[in-house]
Protein backbone atom coordinates (compact mmCIF):
# COMPACT_ATOMS: atom_id res chain seq x y z
CA UNK A 1 0.00 0.00 0.00
CA UNK A 2 1.42 3.38 -1.09
CA UNK A 3 -0.35 5.50 1.45
CA UNK A 4 -1.51 5.60 5.09
CA UNK A 5 -4.58 7.38 4.78
CA UNK A 6 -8.32 5.84 5.31
CA UNK A 7 -8.09 3.78 1.93
CA UNK A 8 -4.05 2.33 2.50
CA UNK A 9 -5.06 0.90 6.28
CA UNK A 10 -8.53 -0.32 5.45
CA UNK A 11 -6.93 -2.49 2.56
CA UNK A 12 -3.99 -3.54 4.82
CA UNK A 13 -6.31 -4.86 7.26
CA UNK A 14 -8.62 -6.31 4.83
CA UNK A 15 -5.48 -8.11 3.18
CA UNK A 16 -4.22 -9.19 6.80
CA UNK A 17 -7.69 -10.67 7.61
CA UNK A 18 -6.99 -13.20 4.49
CA UNK A 19 -3.80 -14.28 5.72
CA UNK A 20 -1.71 -11.63 3.34
CA UNK A 21 0.83 -9.83 4.31
CA UNK A 22 0.37 -6.24 3.52
CA UNK A 23 3.04 -3.33 4.13
CA UNK A 24 1.77 0.32 4.31
CA UNK A 25 4.14 2.60 3.16
CA UNK A 26 3.82 6.49 4.55
CA UNK A 27 5.86 9.28 3.58
CA UNK A 28 4.95 11.68 6.85
CA UNK A 29 5.58 10.33 9.82
CA UNK A 30 2.40 9.58 10.79
CA UNK A 31 -0.79 7.84 9.58
CA UNK A 32 -3.31 10.39 8.11
CA UNK A 33 -1.24 13.12 7.14
CA UNK A 34 -3.67 14.99 5.03
CA UNK A 35 -5.90 14.91 7.50
CA UNK A 36 -3.67 16.75 10.08
CA UNK A 37 -3.67 19.38 7.56
CA UNK A 38 -7.12 20.29 7.18
CA UNK A 39 -8.73 23.59 8.64
CA UNK A 40 -9.56 22.98 12.70
CA UNK A 41 -13.70 23.73 12.01
CA UNK A 42 -13.90 21.10 9.56
CA UNK A 43 -16.64 17.83 10.14
CA UNK A 44 -17.17 15.32 8.18
CA UNK A 45 -20.32 15.58 6.10
CA UNK A 46 -21.01 11.74 6.28
CA UNK A 47 -22.45 9.98 9.37
CA UNK A 48 -20.09 8.59 11.81
CA UNK A 49 -21.79 5.27 11.18
CA UNK A 50 -21.70 5.20 7.40
CA UNK A 51 -17.67 6.54 7.85
CA UNK A 52 -16.16 3.65 10.17
CA UNK A 53 -13.27 1.52 7.91
CA UNK A 54 -13.81 -2.06 8.35
CA UNK A 55 -13.30 -3.93 11.52
CA UNK A 56 -13.99 -1.23 13.99
CA UNK A 57 -16.70 1.36 14.96
CA UNK A 58 -16.36 4.56 15.72
CA UNK A 59 -16.78 5.52 19.44
CA UNK A 60 -19.99 6.97 19.56
CA UNK A 61 -18.95 9.69 21.99
CA UNK A 62 -17.18 11.00 18.39
CA UNK A 63 -21.10 12.21 17.77
CA UNK A 64 -22.90 12.25 14.31
CA UNK A 65 -20.61 14.60 12.19
CA UNK A 66 -16.80 13.48 13.29
CA UNK A 67 -14.69 16.18 13.83
CA UNK A 68 -11.10 16.45 11.62
CA UNK A 69 -8.94 15.46 15.47
CA UNK A 70 -11.02 12.94 16.22
CA UNK A 71 -10.72 11.31 12.47
CA UNK A 72 -7.25 11.43 12.80
CA UNK A 73 -7.52 10.01 16.52
CA UNK A 74 -9.90 7.03 14.66
CA UNK A 75 -7.20 6.46 12.38
CA UNK A 76 -4.39 5.98 15.00
CA UNK A 77 -6.26 3.64 16.88
CA UNK A 78 -7.42 1.51 13.72
CA UNK A 79 -3.86 1.08 13.05
CA UNK A 80 -3.06 -0.10 16.57
CA UNK A 81 -5.90 -2.19 16.86
CA UNK A 82 -5.23 -4.18 13.57
CA UNK A 83 -1.64 -4.14 13.98
CA UNK A 84 -0.62 -3.11 10.72
CA UNK A 85 2.61 -2.87 9.54
CA UNK A 86 3.53 0.68 8.60
CA UNK A 87 6.95 2.00 7.67
CA UNK A 88 7.18 5.85 7.82
CA UNK A 89 9.69 8.37 6.06
CA UNK A 90 9.56 6.31 2.96
CA UNK A 91 8.40 7.95 -0.42
CA UNK A 92 7.43 6.02 -3.47
CA UNK A 93 8.21 8.02 -6.30
CA UNK A 94 7.84 5.33 -9.60
CA UNK A 95 6.10 2.18 -9.82
CA UNK A 96 7.32 0.01 -12.37
CA UNK A 97 7.27 -3.77 -13.77
CA UNK A 98 9.64 -6.00 -12.56
CA UNK A 99 12.62 -6.95 -14.94
CA UNK A 100 10.46 -10.96 -14.85
CA UNK A 101 6.99 -9.41 -15.24
CA UNK A 102 5.90 -11.03 -12.27
CA UNK A 103 5.74 -7.92 -9.65
CA UNK A 104 6.40 -4.35 -9.52
CA UNK A 105 9.31 -2.41 -8.22
CA UNK A 106 8.64 0.66 -6.51
CA UNK A 107 11.07 3.38 -6.74
CA UNK A 108 11.69 5.47 -3.20
CA UNK A 109 12.87 8.38 -1.09
CA UNK A 110 17.00 7.63 -0.82
CA UNK A 111 17.44 5.24 -3.62
CA UNK A 112 15.55 2.69 -2.37
CA UNK A 113 14.09 -0.02 -4.52
CA UNK A 114 11.21 -2.32 -2.99
CA UNK A 115 9.19 -4.89 -4.29
CA UNK A 116 5.61 -6.35 -4.49
CA UNK A 117 3.50 -9.23 -6.17
CA UNK A 118 0.62 -6.73 -6.09
CA UNK A 119 0.43 -3.03 -5.25
CA UNK A 120 -2.16 -0.39 -4.13
CA UNK A 121 -2.08 3.30 -4.93
CA UNK A 122 -3.87 5.14 -1.73
CA UNK A 123 -2.17 8.63 -1.92
CA UNK A 124 -5.54 10.58 -1.76
CA UNK A 125 -7.90 12.37 -3.80
CA UNK A 126 -6.17 15.91 -2.17
CA UNK A 127 -3.01 15.44 -2.72
CA UNK A 128 -1.16 18.30 -4.16
CA UNK A 129 -3.03 22.23 -3.79
CA UNK A 130 -4.11 23.22 -7.19
CA UNK A 131 -3.50 27.28 -7.71
CA UNK A 132 -4.74 28.47 -10.68
CA UNK A 133 -2.23 30.49 -13.30
CA UNK A 134 -4.27 34.27 -12.67
CA UNK A 135 -2.79 37.05 -14.90
CA UNK A 136 -0.79 38.87 -12.90
CA UNK A 137 -1.21 36.63 -9.88
CA UNK A 138 2.92 36.75 -8.58
CA UNK A 139 2.90 40.45 -8.68
CA UNK A 140 -0.18 40.47 -6.11
CA UNK A 141 0.72 43.08 -3.40
CA UNK A 142 -1.72 41.06 -0.90
CA UNK A 143 -2.21 37.86 0.66
CA UNK A 144 -2.74 34.93 -1.32
CA UNK A 145 -2.48 32.03 0.06
CA UNK A 146 -4.07 28.13 -0.88
CA UNK A 147 -6.97 26.82 1.27
CA UNK A 148 -4.74 23.70 2.13
CA UNK A 149 -2.69 26.45 4.48
CA UNK A 150 -5.52 27.78 5.97
CA UNK A 151 -6.34 26.92 10.19
CA UNK A 152 -8.75 29.05 11.11
CA UNK A 153 -9.86 32.83 11.52
CA UNK A 154 -7.81 34.40 13.70
CA UNK A 155 -5.12 35.69 11.45
CA UNK A 156 -8.06 37.44 9.88
CA UNK A 157 -10.07 39.43 12.75
CA UNK A 158 -10.63 42.80 11.63
CA UNK A 159 -9.47 42.07 7.64
CA UNK A 160 -11.22 42.21 4.73
CA UNK A 161 -10.76 38.41 2.90
CA UNK A 162 -11.92 36.82 -0.21
CA UNK A 163 -12.45 33.16 -0.38
CA UNK A 164 -12.42 31.99 -4.55
CA UNK A 165 -14.26 28.93 -4.79
CA UNK A 166 -17.84 27.48 -3.70
CA UNK A 167 -17.09 23.83 -2.93
CA UNK A 168 -17.49 22.34 0.35
CA UNK A 169 -14.09 23.81 1.64
CA UNK A 170 -14.33 27.06 0.63
CA UNK A 171 -18.05 28.01 1.85
CA UNK A 172 -16.84 26.52 4.96
CA UNK A 173 -13.94 28.92 5.49
CA UNK A 174 -16.25 31.89 4.99
CA UNK A 175 -18.29 30.94 7.40
CA UNK A 176 -15.72 30.37 9.65
CA UNK A 177 -14.24 33.53 8.68
CA UNK A 178 -17.71 35.50 9.06
CA UNK A 179 -18.09 34.03 12.46
CA UNK A 180 -14.14 34.48 13.04
CA UNK A 181 -14.37 38.08 13.74
CA UNK A 182 -13.43 39.21 9.98
CA UNK A 183 -14.38 42.53 8.82
CA UNK A 184 -15.46 41.46 5.57
CA UNK A 185 -16.02 37.91 3.92
CA UNK A 186 -16.83 37.67 0.15
CA UNK A 187 -17.03 34.80 -2.01
CA UNK A 188 -16.14 34.38 -5.25
CA UNK A 189 -18.11 31.94 -7.25
CA UNK A 190 -18.60 31.03 -11.35
CA UNK A 191 -20.92 28.19 -11.14
CA UNK A 192 -23.37 28.28 -8.77
CA UNK A 193 -23.29 24.76 -6.34
CA UNK A 194 -26.52 22.62 -5.04
CA UNK A 195 -26.44 23.45 -1.63
CA UNK A 196 -28.20 20.66 0.63
CA UNK A 197 -28.96 20.18 4.22
CA UNK A 198 -26.58 18.08 5.82
CA UNK A 199 -29.48 16.88 7.65
CA UNK A 200 -33.55 17.47 7.53
CA UNK A 201 -35.38 16.09 9.94
CA UNK A 202 -32.82 14.10 10.98
CA UNK A 203 -32.29 12.33 7.81
CA UNK A 204 -28.79 12.47 6.67
CA UNK A 205 -28.28 13.34 2.79
CA UNK A 206 -25.80 10.73 2.64
CA UNK A 207 -28.41 8.16 3.44
CA UNK A 208 -30.36 9.50 -0.10
CA UNK A 209 -27.05 9.79 -1.71
CA UNK A 210 -26.59 5.82 -0.87
CA UNK A 211 -30.04 5.16 -2.20
CA UNK A 212 -29.94 6.83 -5.51
CA UNK A 213 -26.29 6.24 -6.20
CA UNK A 214 -27.05 3.52 -8.79
CA UNK A 215 -30.31 5.16 -10.47
CA UNK A 216 -30.82 7.11 -13.71
CA UNK A 217 -28.41 10.25 -13.44
CA UNK A 218 -31.84 12.36 -15.28
CA UNK A 219 -34.51 10.06 -12.75
CA UNK A 220 -31.78 11.80 -9.62
CA UNK A 221 -31.63 15.18 -11.10
CA UNK A 222 -35.66 15.27 -11.66
CA UNK A 223 -36.21 13.77 -7.99
CA UNK A 224 -33.69 16.50 -6.61
CA UNK A 225 -35.19 19.66 -8.39
CA UNK A 226 -37.84 19.70 -6.19
CA UNK A 227 -36.02 18.35 -2.59
CA UNK A 228 -33.73 21.17 -2.82
CA UNK A 229 -36.25 24.11 -3.57
CA UNK A 230 -37.71 22.72 -0.43
CA UNK A 231 -34.83 22.20 1.70
CA UNK A 232 -33.34 25.70 0.95
CA UNK A 233 -34.33 28.73 -0.07
CA UNK A 234 -33.47 30.51 -3.29
CA UNK A 235 -30.79 32.80 -2.67
CA UNK A 236 -30.49 34.04 -6.32
CA UNK A 237 -31.61 38.23 -4.86
CA UNK A 238 -28.04 37.47 -2.95
CA UNK A 239 -25.80 36.36 -6.25
CA UNK A 240 -26.25 32.80 -5.61
CA UNK A 241 -28.93 31.40 -8.29
CA UNK A 242 -29.62 27.73 -7.87
CA UNK A 243 -27.76 25.95 -10.64
CA UNK A 244 -28.93 25.00 -13.85
CA UNK A 245 -27.16 21.35 -14.12
CA UNK A 246 -29.23 18.70 -12.79
CA UNK A 247 -27.48 17.56 -9.01
CA UNK A 248 -26.58 14.38 -9.98
CA UNK A 249 -25.37 15.11 -13.53
CA UNK A 250 -22.90 17.78 -11.75
CA UNK A 251 -21.76 15.12 -9.23
CA UNK A 252 -20.84 13.12 -12.46
CA UNK A 253 -19.00 15.67 -13.78
CA UNK A 254 -16.88 15.74 -10.49
CA UNK A 255 -19.05 19.04 -8.25
CA UNK A 256 -20.12 17.50 -5.26
CA UNK A 257 -23.08 19.37 -3.60
CA UNK A 258 -22.44 21.38 -1.12
CA UNK A 259 -23.52 20.78 2.63
CA UNK A 260 -24.74 23.76 4.18
CA UNK A 261 -23.00 24.17 7.87
CA UNK A 262 -24.02 27.66 8.06
CA UNK A 263 -23.34 29.20 4.52
CA UNK A 264 -27.42 29.99 3.83
CA UNK A 265 -27.87 31.46 7.20
CA UNK A 266 -24.26 34.25 6.45
CA UNK A 267 -25.24 34.73 2.36
CA UNK A 268 -28.86 35.93 3.53
CA UNK A 269 -27.98 37.84 6.39
CA UNK A 270 -25.02 39.47 4.49
CA UNK A 271 -22.14 38.40 6.65
CA UNK A 272 -20.76 36.41 3.49
CA UNK A 273 -21.19 38.41 0.06
CA UNK A 274 -21.31 36.72 -3.15
CA UNK A 275 -19.38 38.30 -6.20
CA UNK A 276 -17.95 37.03 -9.28
CA UNK A 277 -15.40 34.94 -10.63
CA UNK A 278 -11.70 35.86 -10.01
CA UNK A 279 -10.50 36.74 -13.60
CA UNK A 280 -6.86 38.65 -12.62
CA UNK A 281 -5.07 40.34 -10.76
CA UNK A 282 -3.39 43.63 -10.32
CA UNK A 283 -1.41 45.21 -7.87
CA UNK A 284 -2.90 45.24 -4.73
CA UNK A 285 -6.81 44.63 -7.08
CA UNK A 286 -8.05 41.77 -7.68
CA UNK A 287 -10.33 41.83 -10.87
CA UNK A 288 -13.35 39.64 -11.32
CA UNK A 289 -15.43 38.36 -14.18
CA UNK A 290 -18.04 41.17 -14.01
CA UNK A 291 -15.26 43.82 -14.69
CA UNK A 292 -15.51 45.05 -11.20
CA UNK A 293 -12.14 45.23 -8.69
CA UNK A 294 -11.82 44.45 -5.41
CA UNK A 295 -9.17 45.17 -3.36
CA UNK A 296 -9.11 42.76 0.21
CA UNK A 297 -6.64 42.22 2.66
CA UNK A 298 -6.27 38.41 1.75
CA UNK A 299 -7.62 35.97 -0.73
CA UNK A 300 -8.34 32.19 0.28
CA UNK A 301 -8.03 30.17 -2.75
CA UNK A 302 -10.50 27.23 -2.51
CA UNK A 303 -9.46 25.98 -5.65
CA UNK A 304 -9.28 22.32 -4.97
CA UNK A 305 -6.71 19.81 -5.46
CA UNK A 306 -4.94 17.36 -8.07
CA UNK A 307 -4.29 14.08 -7.78
CA UNK A 308 -0.76 13.93 -8.73
CA UNK A 309 -0.51 10.30 -9.86
CA UNK A 310 1.30 10.79 -13.61
CA UNK A 311 4.81 10.67 -11.64
CA UNK A 312 4.02 7.86 -10.09
CA UNK A 313 1.95 5.87 -12.43
CA UNK A 314 1.55 7.88 -15.54
CA UNK A 315 3.64 5.93 -17.86
CA UNK A 316 1.41 2.49 -16.99
CA UNK A 317 -1.23 3.92 -19.20
CA UNK A 318 -3.55 3.29 -16.25
CA UNK A 319 -4.84 7.27 -16.25
CA UNK A 320 -7.55 9.16 -17.80
CA UNK A 321 -7.27 12.80 -19.51
CA UNK A 322 -7.73 14.44 -15.98
CA UNK A 323 -4.90 12.65 -14.48
CA UNK A 324 -7.38 9.87 -12.42
CA UNK A 325 -7.22 6.53 -12.45
CA UNK A 326 -9.34 4.72 -15.22
CA UNK A 327 -10.42 1.88 -12.67
CA UNK A 328 -10.53 1.72 -9.14
CA UNK A 329 -11.43 -0.95 -6.13
CA UNK A 330 -10.73 -4.56 -7.33
CA UNK A 331 -10.02 -4.17 -10.75
CA UNK A 332 -7.08 -3.55 -12.71
CA UNK A 333 -6.39 -2.12 -16.25
CA UNK A 334 -5.16 -5.36 -18.55
CA UNK A 335 -1.85 -2.54 -18.98
CA UNK A 336 -0.74 -3.18 -15.53
CA UNK A 337 -2.69 -6.34 -13.45
CA UNK A 338 -1.53 -6.48 -9.96
CA UNK A 339 -1.98 -2.38 -9.56
CA UNK A 340 -4.84 -1.18 -7.21
CA UNK A 341 -6.21 1.95 -6.64
CA UNK A 342 -8.56 3.69 -3.84
CA UNK A 343 -10.00 6.59 -2.95
CA UNK A 344 -9.94 8.40 -6.37
CA UNK A 345 -13.78 8.91 -6.30
CA UNK A 346 -16.03 11.52 -4.87
CA UNK A 347 -19.38 9.48 -4.55
CA UNK A 348 -22.04 11.18 -3.61
CA UNK A 349 -22.87 8.11 -1.12
CA UNK A 350 -20.14 9.14 0.78
CA UNK A 351 -15.43 8.41 -0.03
CA UNK A 352 -15.14 6.76 3.61
CA UNK A 353 -18.07 4.44 3.05
CA UNK A 354 -16.41 3.82 -1.07
CA UNK A 355 -13.44 3.36 1.04
CA UNK A 356 -14.37 0.72 2.75
CA UNK A 357 -16.57 -0.96 0.33
CA UNK A 358 -13.05 -0.62 -2.18
CA UNK A 359 -10.84 -2.96 0.92
CA UNK A 360 -12.54 -5.85 0.29
CA UNK A 361 -12.89 -6.04 -3.25
CA UNK A 362 -8.98 -4.60 -3.26
CA UNK A 363 -7.92 -7.38 -0.73
CA UNK A 364 -10.57 -10.06 -2.17
CA UNK A 365 -8.96 -10.09 -5.90
CA UNK A 366 -5.17 -9.66 -4.67
CA UNK A 367 -5.87 -13.10 -2.25
CA UNK A 368 -7.71 -14.54 -5.76
CA UNK A 369 -4.44 -13.94 -7.42
CA UNK A 370 -2.13 -14.91 -5.11
CA UNK A 371 -3.47 -18.21 -4.65
CA UNK A 372 -3.59 -18.33 -8.16
CA UNK A 373 0.22 -17.80 -8.74
CA UNK A 374 0.65 -20.21 -6.11
CA UNK A 375 -1.33 -22.92 -7.56
CA UNK A 376 0.50 -22.65 -10.92
CA UNK A 377 3.54 -22.79 -9.24
CA UNK A 378 3.11 -25.79 -6.84
CA UNK A 379 1.92 -27.54 -10.81
CA UNK A 380 4.98 -26.47 -12.37
CA UNK A 381 7.10 -27.79 -9.55
CA UNK A 382 5.36 -31.54 -9.21
CA UNK A 383 5.26 -31.62 -12.90
CA UNK A 384 1.65 -32.69 -12.30
CA UNK A 385 -2.19 -30.93 -12.29
CA UNK A 386 -1.97 -29.67 -8.12
CA UNK A 387 -5.99 -30.93 -8.49
CA UNK A 388 -7.42 -29.52 -5.39
CA UNK A 389 -4.67 -28.49 -3.52
CA UNK A 390 -4.71 -24.48 -2.58
CA UNK A 391 -1.51 -22.43 -1.79
CA UNK A 392 -1.65 -19.52 0.02
CA UNK A 393 1.47 -17.27 0.53
CA UNK A 394 3.39 -17.42 3.77
CA UNK A 395 2.89 -14.86 6.05
CA UNK A 396 4.81 -13.06 9.10
CA UNK A 397 2.11 -11.36 10.88
CA UNK A 398 3.48 -8.27 12.28
CA UNK A 399 3.25 -7.89 15.99
CA UNK A 400 2.41 -4.87 16.84
CA UNK A 401 1.64 -1.42 14.84
CA UNK A 402 4.87 0.48 13.50
CA UNK A 403 4.20 3.96 13.84
CA UNK A 404 8.06 5.54 13.56
CA UNK A 405 10.49 2.39 12.57
CA UNK A 406 13.45 2.11 11.20
CA UNK A 407 13.20 1.58 7.24
CA UNK A 408 14.93 -1.03 5.53
CA UNK A 409 15.04 -1.51 2.07
CA UNK A 410 13.32 -4.70 0.85
CA UNK A 411 15.67 -5.32 -2.12
CA UNK A 412 18.90 -3.28 -2.43
CA UNK A 413 20.79 0.19 -1.37
CA UNK A 414 22.56 2.36 -4.05
CA UNK A 415 26.27 1.71 -3.95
Amino acid sequence: MIGAGPGGLAVARELRQRGVRAVVLEKSDRVGASWRGHYDRLRLHTTRRLSALPGLPMPRRFGRWVSRDNVVRYLEKYAEHHRLEIVTGVEVHRVERTADGTGWLLRASGGRELTGSAVVVATGFNHTPRLPDWPGRTEYAGELLHAARYRDAAPYRGRDVLVVGVGNTGAEIAVDLAEGGAARVRLAVRTPPHILRRSTLGWPAQYTGVLVRRLPVRLVDRLAGPVGRLSTPDLSAHGLPRPDTGLYSRVKQGAIPVQDAGLVDAVRTGRVDVVSAVEAFEGAAVVLADGSRITPDAVIAATGYVRALEGLVGHLGVLDGRGRPVVHGGRTSPRAPGLYFTGFTNPISGMLRELAIDAGRIAKAVEKSAGTAAAKAAETSAGAPAAKTVVKPVVKPAAKAVVKPVVKPTVKKPK
